[in-house]
């Protein structure tokens, strides 16, 4: 473990060094294509894509001299203003003209966060534009000096479908990814650092920068309700993951060895009844089952009617009952999916092995042990820790079977069998605590990032791809 853990370090440290020394090659480069350059080459430093005009690649130099005209239009007109006002994120309110009585709209600090954010990112994308201007021209003048000839600009072009379709094809989805994946993260992480909540609403109320006091209140466990209540959610987060994944695993791969055991009939038949379960969308099975365990539900009006109970059990009221049941239900639907994946790897492990075992004397169970469990685990890994981190933000199966209720004991709107998830999206959705929000999600972040990267990192078919053979 230890060893695994160092070189896992290791590499993130090689990782960092390479980085930076990719950096110093970046810079070095620059400073070697200025100093040898020619007057079109530096001056195209200033003014993109002067020196291919004037070496007639005119595709690509109107290309870049258009992104720096859109660029400083862009900053002029409208991005620098926002970024200007992201070091306080606003300072005039909305309010009403006492001589007019008319509502005088001020300063919106989430556009200014948004768009300030946006601004950001248009400018690294600037700069990463200028830096291939700066290679082009480099690129360009050591083809003029060593005798060939400059690409046209249906070179150029037919090199998009050509050498460079990669880049074509790349082009719009890496767009879509900054746009509507990477900005909205960052201004997640962002929110954390403000007291953006039902008291700072925009455009009505301005909010402002806090620093660490919003990771102060989580981590404060000994003072703030709020830190208290994040460790109980963060166990139960946890202690849920390892029973959704594991008893899932386990009880599934045994139904699969019994179904497919020899002497075993109707094994379709078993297997359709079995996965009738997940062809139901769970937004309809989970709430029925909800309604059959309430106080008054199906369960508890017939085994009362059978006379198995006096009293009504209360599945949803009491906390560690309810997330029993929560559990339990979770494997009737889980052990289908994990039947269905045994049952293909089950196929695959060689007869061969199980013969020699029980020439030598081996039972059912050391068989299990030695041959199954092992192959098992080493081709499923992967999918365990897929199944783990997954579970660790299962929204569904809580919020459909409990709300995340009951509530005794707890506060912040988080409930008994709230995970950090269903916590997260009552205090975006019902709170409007977004600042607080903000921070769990960085939380559950890091909670799934740390736990994938070191069981990464020590499962067996990531160490050794050719080890089970």
């Amino acid at each position: 473990m230890n060893s695994n853990n160092d070189g896992f370090f290791k590499k993130v440290g090689k990782g960092i060094a390479n980085f930076f020394k990719w950096i110093g090659n970046d810079f070095k480069e620059i400073g070697v294509t200025f100093a040898e350059g020619d007057w079109k080459t530096r001056l195209s430093f200033l003014i993109m894509g002067f020196g291919p005009i004037l070496r007639k690649s005119f595709a690509k130099g109107i290309a870049l001299l258009a992104i720096e005209v859109a660029y400083i239009y862009y900053m002029v007109s409208f991005g620098a203003a926002y970024i200007a006002q992201l070091p306080t994120l606003g300072t005039v309110e909305t309010h009403m003209d006492p001589n007019t009585m008319l509502t005088v709209y001020g300063d919106n600090s989430f556009l200014i966060l948004l768009f300030g954010l946006l601004s950001i990112f248009a400018t690294l994308g600037f700069i990463f534009v200028w830096r291939m201007n700066v290679r082009e021209n480099r690129k360009e003048e050591l083809l003029i000096r060593n005798g060939h000839p400059v690409p046209s600009a249906k070179q150029d072009l037919l090199s998009l479908l050509d050498s460079n379709i990669d880049k074509t094809l790349l082009a719009l989805p890496l767009t879509g990814i900054f746009v509507f994946t990477v900005l909205p993260i960052v201004f997640m992480v962002c929110v954390a650092f403000t007291n953006y909540d039902k008291n700072h609403q925009s455009p009505s109320k301005l909010f402002t920068w806090v620093g660490l006091d919003n990771f102060k209140q989580i981590f404060s466990f000994g003072g703030s309700q709020f830190g208290n209540t994040f460790v109980k959610v963060l166990i139960w987060t946890l202690v849920w993951a390892f029973f959704a994944t594991f008893l899932n695993y386990f009880v599934g791969m045994a139904v699969a060895i019994l179904i497919n055991k020899k002497g075993i009939k109707f094994k379709k038949l078993w297997r359709t009844i079995l996965v009738m379960t997940i062809a139901i969308p769970q937004f309809v099975s989970l709430l029925y089952v909800s309604k059959m365990f309430a106080n008054d539900g199906l369960i508890n009006s017939y085994l009362m009617k059978w006379g198995v109970i006096s009293s009504r059990i209360e599945f949803w009221s009491d906390p560690m009952l309810a997330r029993i049941t929560i559990i339990l239900i979770n494997l009737w639907i889980g052990i289908p999916y994990m039947m269905l994946i045994a049952t293909g790897l089950l196929m695959n492990i060689p007869a061969d092995l199980y013969e020699s075992a029980r020439i030598d004397g081996a039972n059912a169970v050391q068989m299990f042990f030695k041959i199954t469990l092992p192959y098992m685990f080493f081709v499923t890994g992967p999918f365990l820790l897929t199944q783990f981190t997954g579970n660790l933000n299962n929204f569904n199966v809580i919020f459909l079977l409990t709300g995340g209720g009951p509530y005794q004991g707890y506060s912040d709107s988080a409930g008994s069998t709230d995970l950090l998830i269903t916590w997260l999206y009552k205090m975006t959705v019902n709170d409007t605590n977004y600042r607080m929000a903000a921070v769990i999600g960085i939380m559950v972040f890091l909670v799934t990032a740390i736990i994938s990267l070191v069981v990464y990192n020590i499962l067996p078919s990531v160490k050794d791809e050719e080890g089970f053979q």
